[in-house]
Parts: C-alpha cells; structure tokens; sequence
C-alpha cells in the first residue's frame, strides 16, 4: 500500500483569462504560471499549484448536470470571519451563492463562469459544543446570520 494527497484539481474553462480573473478575485488564489493560450496555475499555498485551468475552447459543451463528473472543488478559509467577507464579495458582485449550515460547517454553494461547482466552507468542528462527524446535516443558513459576522469591524477587507 502507499499513501497519497490530492495534489491539485484541473478544470477546464472556455475562457482562460474570465477563469483566470474569476479564481485570483474571488478565490484569493495567486497566479503562478501560464502556458500559452492553454493553461494557467493558481496556487493559494506553498505548492506551483492547486488548481489548474485549461482553456477548452469558448464553444466547448456543457455537460449535462446530472452526468458522472466532478461535482465541485471546495476550498476552506480559517474563519467565520473570512467565510462571511468571501460572501459578501461574491454576493457584491451579483454571483449566486447557496448557503448551508452542515452543522461541522458553515458552506457556500456557487459555480464559476463556466459552470464548475465550487465551494466556500469555514469548519466548525473546533468551536466549543461543536458537532464532529457531518451525519447528512443539511440547515438554512441565513445571508444576514452570515453578514452580522462582519458587523463592528473597523475595516473589512472585500
């Protein structure tokens, strides 16, 4: 036997620049690399990256939504506080976002411009009285439960 990681996600997008812009403003994710009109590398680490696009043309089908395939890349910031900045920025810009208390987590839902699922998430299993184990836990979240988070701060940062 022999242990791995997930080393990286690779998406296809029909415009690498859109994408490109998309993940480095509302994924906070650092440009690293391009490869001609082909490829980009993001990485939000230490690592050459974690997620990578490639440009599939801008008449490239989009599949099905209830086909076999990824269903969508999550990404995790380290607090209430930054969950709730990284919704206000994406509901700012007009991108829907779902939102969901998992109970272990508070969640966003939303897609890319090219349609790719991606989620927000802030784990919640090491708050006080926090719940350890999912268990199929799917509450409303409110935006305004969300959003009071940001309330008394000096300066958010959007």
């Amino acid at each position: 036997m022999y242990k791995t990681k997930i080393g990286h996600a690779h998406l296809k997008v029909r415009d690498l620049d859109r994408a490109t812009a998309f993940y480095t403003r509302y994924l906070s994710l650092r440009f690293v690399e391009r490869v001609g009109d082909m490829y980009v590398f993001l990485s939000g680490g230490e690592v050459h990256h974690e997620i990578a696009l490639q440009n599939v043309g801008a008449y490239a089908p989009i599949p099905p939504p209830d086909a076999p395939g990824l269903y969508h890349v999550a990404f995790e910031v380290p607090d209430k506080e930054s969950f709730a900045r990284a919704f206000k920025t994406l509901t700012e810009a007009g991108v829907k976002v779902a939102l969901v208390d998992h109970c272990i987590s508070w969640a966003m839902y939303f897609d890319d411009p090219d349609g790719n699922g991606l989620e927000i998430y802030w784990d919640a299993r090491n708050e006080p009285d926090a719940v350890k184990h999912w268990r199929g836990i799917n509450l409303p979240l409110e935006a305004d439960d969300v959003l009071a988070v940001l309330e008394g701060e000096v300066n958010p940062q959007s």
